[in-house]
């Protein structure tokens, strides 16, 4: 370049990448040229397929209720619903210390500023003679602070409780079972919305874990929700293994499991594979449980997970004893939500209000469970917690042939009373397959009842659930319908509607809006107080691909919450 030409422009400012140009031979700066009028055409295609191409837009409930929908099943995915065996080096102990921490996990309180945290050390013994360990043999302790060095200065201490429990059968030759040493400490005194670090163990005898992290839920409000993960039917197959490294990717703040964890009772006690759920003799494998835990620590060492029993937690065993395994293993706000069992209670998560409901226990109007709802749903303010969520194992709204109708004496007891307090959606598992209902009460749409989701294609081992109570041939006989364990009779003929006196509809239920036969899980974005974003994430897709999508919209103007009814003195 002369020097009179690059005198001209360092004196006009010319900025050096324009000054490079004239320092450039032609062919180099025609490639130059090329290249930009490329990348101008590029983009511009870009633009105009965005213009002719938009993004479609989610629906909301407001446009509904929707036409039933049912997604053809896909023959070339059916997954891999086959138990990981045991010899899986993800089913492992990871430390051959006896008293290692192992299968640790972490659950919420009732509010953002406790939390439990919960881990098994020792080994568990199975056999015909078994010695159960001394729970108080080893301490619970988890050190815990907002800064991951967790030295003394900036870490705080927590001490819990622990507990055995075991799995004893009156036969000969049956394996019985006593577990680890279980621990659950609960963390107080916690700020919302807050990374806290901690490890857990026994520091006296130099058995302590490594260092974890969780986030508290924020504070309860109708600004702040966190997002949320929903499964059911986990089990433990390479299916799962699919489900939980998808939900895992979607980076979930709390994990709701709907029932049916580790499917222990798919086996006789010496391990051989056996679907035992009908058996006279209910036997189990208790080794699946730690398996499970082994498997899920990647996930709920750093995620809360907030369980409820489903019908394979029954685990029947000597004594008319039942749910060992699942009361002992999880750790529940049930003190704190005013409850006196493991099998139902609730929590806040920021502006959420759950209600984890009892399935498997008794349910009916004088039943403890139904008083406890009765005074957990008036203390409920809805300025402080929009949303008001239900969550149990059995769906009331299921048009699968499998377990069609078979917890009606639930609904019957219990659905006019969550209506009136204006639940906004029902999350439901127990059915291997996924469905998401219109807005509905008493079987009929109406815009103030519920969304039931059901959400049972977690992994599990037993069959998808393919056929549909609608199509010939495959609607249930009334008798076959009520379930085994809970018995009662109050499945009937619809009375109204389309299929009045029928027991099946001939056609897809107009209550039910989308169903699909699927494996995989559900997320749950509360965005503020009337609208939640649900999306169903298939394990055929990627983990951010939303096989179905809806925005659901609360009414709080129109859909008036009604008080429900005291709870007499002579009631308690």
């Amino acid at each position: 370049m002369p020097p009179s030409v690059q005198s001209i422009l360092k004196k006009h400012q010319v900025s050096p990448s324009i000054m490079l140009l004239f320092k450039m031979d032609r062919a180099s700066l025609l490639l130059l040229i090329g290249f930009c009028c490329f990348s101008l055409i590029f983009v511009g295609s870009l633009l105009v397929r965005e213009e002719e191409e938009p993004v479609k837009s989610i629906p909301t409930t407001l446009s509904g209720p929707f036409t039933p929908v049912t997604v053809p099943l896909d023959h070339n995915f059916r997954g891999n619903a086959i138990d990981l065996p045991s010899d899986d080096p993800r089913l492992q102990r990871t430390s051959a210390k006896a008293f290692e921490p192992e299968q640790i996990s972490i659950s919420l309180s009732t509010n953002y500023h406790s939390i439990w945290i919960s881990w098994i050390t020792g080994e568990f013994q199975i056999g015909d003679s078994i010695k159960p360990l001394d729970p108080d043999s080893v301490a619970s302790v988890v050190q815990y602070g907002k800064v991951k060095s967790l030295d003394k200065v900036h870490s705080q201490r927590a001490e819990g409780y622990s507990l055995i429990y075991n799995q004893l059968y009156p036969f000969e030759g049956l394996h019985n079972y006593t577990s680890g040493i279980i621990h659950h400490v609960k963390l107080t005194g916690l700020s919302p919305d807050t990374v806290y670090y901690y490890r857990c163990g026994d520091p006296s005898i130099g058995a302590m874990s490594d260092v974890f992290r969780f986030k508290t839920m924020p504070v309860s409000s109708s600004q702040n929700y966190p997002k949320i993960g929903i499964v059911g039917d986990l089990g433990l197959t390479y299916n799962t293994t699919s489900t939980v490294t998808h939900l895992i990717k979607n980076n979930p703040d709390l994990m709701l499991l709907v029932g049916d964890a580790a499917y222990a009772n798919l086996y006789l006690t010496d391990g051989t594979a056996s679907d035992c759920y009908s058996c006279p003799i209910h036997e189990t494998h208790q080794p699946r449980w730690d398996y499970w835990g082994r498997y899920m620590q990647r996930l709920t060492s750093k995620v809360p997970i907030m369980a409820i029993e489903g019908n394979h937690e029954i685990e029947e065993q000597v004594n008319n004893t039942m749910f060992a395994s699942y009361s002992a293993r999880f750790a529940f706000p049930s003190e704190e939500s005013g409850s006196k069992s493991t099998m139902y209670y609730s929590f806040n998560a920021g502006g959420i209000h759950f209600l984890m409901l009892g399935g498997y226990t008794s349910y009916d109007k004088s039943s403890d469970q139904y008083k406890w709802l009765q005074r957990d749903l008036a203390k409920v303010d809805r300025k402080v917690t929009p949303w008001l969520v239900g969550v149990w194992h059995p769906p009331w709204y299921n048009t699968y042939a499998a377990h069609y109708k078979e917890v009606e004496c639930m609904r019957v007891a219990l659905e006019e009373l969550l209506y009136n307090a204006g639940v906004d959606i029902v999350f439901n598992g127990h059915v291997h397959a996924y469905e998401r209902s219109n807005r509905v009460y008493n079987y009929t749409l109406d815009r103030c009842g519920p969304v039931h989701i059901t959400v049972g294609g977690g992994g599990n081992q037993e069959q998808m659930a393919v056929k549909h109570a609608d199509e010939p041939g495959h609607c249930p006989k009334p008798s076959s319908t009520p379930d085994r364990f809970m018995g009662g009779f109050c499945a009937y003929n619809f009375t109204s509607g389309p299929a009045a006196g029928n027991f099946c509809w001939d056609r897809q239920p107009e209550y039910s809006a989308y169903r699909e036969s699927s494996f995989g899980h559900g997320i749950l974005e509360v965005k503020n107080e009337t609208h939640a974003l649900w999306s169903w994430h298939r394990n055929q897709d990627m983990y951010n691909v939303a096989g179905d999508q809806i925005y659901i919209v609360r009414e709080p103007e129109r859909c008036l919450v009604r008080a429900p009814p005291p709870v007499m003195v002579w009631d308690e």
